[in-house]
């Protein structure tokens, strides 16, 4: 007696379309993910529990650990702050500064930049944290 051996089918997968899927998910991640990036001063900003990540374009002052200014993008004396200010609060659409300061700068310090905030007529004034899980 005789058996016939079927021949035996090999399983294919085409990982074609599979690579063509990844890639596809490669690029629409790369495309939605947004990149988070502060200009200004290197700070080591003080944590809290209820830190809320935003995005803004408002007017961003940074307190350095010298206790160095900077308003926006440049550096500026805190004797013409108060000018600086002012100017760039009238041109402000909702008067919102966001101080920056970092954790080791004088307490004193920080309440007289928020004093000449005021007086410059900034209307609303936003402390910058960092989240603690981070």
């Amino acid at each position: 007696m005789q058996f016939s051996e079927k021949p035996k089918r090999r399983v294919i997968i085409s990982v074609t379309s599979l690579i063509d899927v990844m890639f596809l998910l490669l690029i629409f991640f790369m495309v939605t993910s947004t990149f988070l990036e502060q200009a200004g001063m290197k700070l080591d900003l003080p944590s809290a529990r209820s830190a809320e990540t935003t995005v803004t374009r408002r007017l961003v002052l940074f307190i350095g650990a010298d206790n160095s200014l900077v308003l926006g993008d440049r550096p500026v004396p805190i004797d013409s702050l108060e000018a600086l200010m002012a100017e760039a609060a009238s041109s402000s659409e909702d008067g919102t500064l966001v101080l920056n300061a970092d954790k080791t700068v004088q307490h004193g310090t920080v309440i007289r930049v928020m004093d000449i905030a005021k007086r410059a007529g900034m209307k609303r004034l936003v402390v910058g944290t960092k989240d603690e899980g981070r």
